[in-house]
This record gives structure tokens, C-alpha cells and sequence, in this order.
């Protein structure tokens, strides 16, 4: 299966699959109780965007999203995943993306609306 469930396009999707890549390298900071602002949350999931949304359309991740991926917070990632987000994408291959970008995913990590297996 591709990235999306049942061949949907929307702009939901494509934020749901960055939501989901960003968590991985989330994991290590949440115990740091790092301070991110709401504009920088703001900029840091329009970059996560950017940078990812070849992604969409079943590329591999570049060198670019994978480096987003590395330095953004969880913080700004968790509260954006919810119940609809996460129907639209395939939880699987956003945990193939986040391996291929050198992170991984804890067993049973919750983030908002996604369990992890």
C-alpha cells in the first residue's frame, strides 16, 4: 500500500504523514522539557511540510526531510495528530520512513490520536 489509505489526496494527509514522521525523533526529547513557542511550533510543522511532501506522492525521503525530521519537537507534532489525521495515512510506512531517516519508533509510544505498535 502506498502512503495514503484508499488512494485519498488531501493536504490532511500529506500533514498527517509528517505529523507521524516528526514523532520519532520526539521520543528521546520528552523527558527534556524543552520550551518551543507557538510560532515556532507554527514554522517548524510549515518546514516539516515543505521538506516532506514528496513524500505523498511515494518518494523516499530526502536528505532535507530526513534532517527535519531529526530536529523537530514533539511538542509541536503530538498536539496536530488526531483521530482524522491518522485515518488518512498507513501507520507502517510512516515507521519505514522514520527507520530510513535513522530513527526509531519506542514500542507502544502514544502520540495524540496514534498508538504505535
Amino acid at each position: 500500500m502506498g502512503l495514503m489509505k484508499r488512494g485519498r489526496s488531501s493536504s490532511w494527509a500529506l500533514m498527517a504523514m509528517v505529523v507521524l514522521m516528526l514523532v520519532a525523533h520526539n521520543e528521546v526529547k520528552m523527558g527534556e522539557g524543552a520550551q518551543v513557542s507557538p510560532s515556532q511550533c507554527k514554522e517548524e510543522r510549515q518546514l516539516g511540510i515543505n521538506h516532506c511532501k514528496s513524500l505523498v506522492f511515494g518518494q523516499p525521503a530526502s536528505a532535507s526531510c530526513c534532517e527535519r525530521i531529526r530536529v523537530s519537537h514533539w511538542e509541536c507534532v503530538c498536539p496536530a495528530v488526531d483521530a482524522k489525521l491518522v485515518a488518512l495515512i498507513d501507520v507502517n510506512r510512516a515507521i519505514s520512513i522514520l527507520r530510513t531517516c535513522g530513527r526509531t519508533v519506542p514500542r507502544h509510544f502514544k502520540c495524540g490520536a496514534v498508538n504505535f505498535p
